[in-house]
Parts: structure tokens; sequence; C-alpha cells
């Protein structure tokens, strides 16, 4: 049997792009054969993804689940909303996040973990090898809560548990966990209409408050009011902002006359116990990826030789 060295490995790996252990595995199955290993990638779809590894991937699905006290959020990208629609591409999603229910919301985790014979990371493989498109898992967050109800909502839902925007609100209570359910579910709503910043004002970043402080100063001082008289109308710019950006402050989408605080507090009546809103996760599809814009004809000219 041929021997395999380190450095065969990496120039297989800088040929292809294919994982390490791939390469290993491919060059041991050719007898270190470098050209028959290449095609042993090909034939295996390894290759042809890490080929389309440098393409952006900003369209794709959130995954929400949901178990018991528990729920994830999960980003899975692809190139073009088409793939969005792809059967196997929502059900590699859904498997996704199955798995981050189990194994915690790491990433890298989540992708050596295995969900039947192939890990996660293998699995995204074959699917962009079938799919033909760049697939990436982005990342993954949890939410829990010793006692009470995860509440979930996926907006521009394609199938069950899988869309645009993926919301979970975490509710501390021991009353009804059917209704408490159902609250959770309208407060994600009314997480993915608004898109708070924070639960409460303690939750927010205290350099965000300073410098909304700072420019509500900045913006009195240039009219000429006083020192005494800004002070007093920052204060009161901080709590109208409080109620832009908190949760809990802002006004509830199912009755604006409301602050989502009371909301929460009239429906312990029905719930039979006092909720407390612990967090909240939102993913919104792409947000923060920089889309690059293709321009066709230079593609068309790169692929013909041309400068």
């Amino acid at each position: 049997m041929a021997q395999i060295t380190a450095q065969m490995v990496k120039d297989l790996r800088e040929m292809t792009g294919a994982g390490m252990m791939d390469c290993k595995a491919a060059l041991g199955e050719s007898q270190g054969n470098v050209e028959a290993a290449v095609d042993w990638l090909r034939k295996k779809g390894l290759s042809k993804a890490a080929k389309k590894s440098g393409r952006v991937a900003a369209e794709g699905l959130i995954g929400v689940t949901v178990k018991g006290t528990k729920g994830v959020v999960v980003e899975v990208n692809s190139e073009t909303d088409f793939v969005a629609r792809n059967d196997m591409f929502q059900g590699l999603v859904k498997m996704i996040a199955n798995v981050a229910l189990d194994v915690g919301p790491d990433v890298e985790k989540i992708k050596a973990a295995k969900a039947g014979s192939a890990t996660i990371a293998e699995s995204i493989s074959e699917t962009i090898a079938k799919v033909g498109e760049n697939m990436t898992l982005r990342r993954a967050a949890e939410l829990t809560v010793g006692a009470g109800a995860v509440g979930s909502y996926v907006h521009n839902s394609v199938t069950d548990g899988l869309g645009k925007i993926g919301v979970l609100v975490g509710l501390e209570s021991s009353g009804n966990a059917d209704e408490l359910a159902a609250l959770g579910r309208q407060i994600a709503m009314h997480v993915a209409s608004s898109n708070p910043l924070a639960v409460d004002a303690a939750g927010l970043d205290s350099a965000i408050v300073q410098r909304e402080k700072d420019v509500l100063a900045e913006k009195f001082k240039a009219q000429g009011k006083p020192a005494a008289m800004i002070e007093k109308i920052v204060e009161s710019g901080i709590k109208t902002y409080y109620k832009e950006v908190c949760l809990l402050d802002q006004p509830f989408i199912f009755d604006d006359k409301k602050s989502v605080a009371q909301a929460v507090k009239e429906a312990e009546g029905k719930v039979g116990a006092p909720i407390k809103v612990t967090g909240f996760v939102r993913y919104g599809l792409g947000e923060g990826i920089e889309k690059q814009e293709s321009d066709f004809a230079a593609e068309v000219a790169a692929a013909a030789g041309q400068s």
C-alpha cells in the first residue's frame, strides 16, 4: 500500500479545497494517485462542494424548534432564494435544528454531531453536491427557562418551523403551560415585528444609551437651551427611547394602548401565576451579510478567458 504523507494530503487539499480527512481518504482509496484521488473526491461531491465555498450564501432559511422548556434557532444560508423552497434543503435545516436542540448552539459541535450515519458537516456537503449551491450553517442560539414555556414564531414560513425570521421568547412561570405558550407566541410575533434591542433598559448596552444621551444633549445645546433644561429634556428623551427599543416598554402590537409589560401582567390572571420575560432571540435571514454584486458580463468574459 502506498505511503500517504502529510504533504500529499496538503497538496490535494489545496488543489480541491476538500477537507483534510476527505483528502486523506481519497489518497488511500487511490493508492496515492493524485489524479485518481481528485476524481474520487469529485465523484463523492466533496470537491464540488469545496469549489463553491467562496460564493456568498446570503439566502436560505431560519429554523426554529422547541421542546419543553428549551428552544433553538438556527440560520442555514444558501446562494439563492430558490433553494429555500427545495425539499432537500428544508429537510437539512430541520435536521440541523433538531441536532442543535440536543447538542447546544455551538456551530462546530453541531457540524461534528451525527444525524444517522453522517455528521451534519457531511450532510451539508452532500446537499451542496446534489443541489449545486454553496450552503453554510452560519449561527445558532438556544433559549431555556427553568419552569414555564419558550414561545416561538416563524415569519414568512415556507413550512412548519422554517422561514425568513425566527424568534424565541422565554417566559418563566409556574402557571398554565398552554396559556403561557399562547402568550409566548404573541410576544414572539411582537419581537419579529418590532425588533427590540433588549428585554428592558437594564439589558441595553450602556455605550448605546450614552450615545443616545449625547445625541440628544448636542441637539438641544445647538438650539441654545440652558444646561439645566437640557438635562431634563435628555432624561425625558431617554424614556421615549426605551419605549422604542426595550421589549417590555414597547406598545404591544396586539393592543398598542398597552405596553408589552402591561399585557404580560394582565395575562397572569389567565396563566394563574406571575410571569417573567427572561429573554428573547430574534434571527433575521442574512442580516449582517454583505451580498456581492454580480457583474454578469465580467463573469462571461472571465469564463471565456478574456481580460
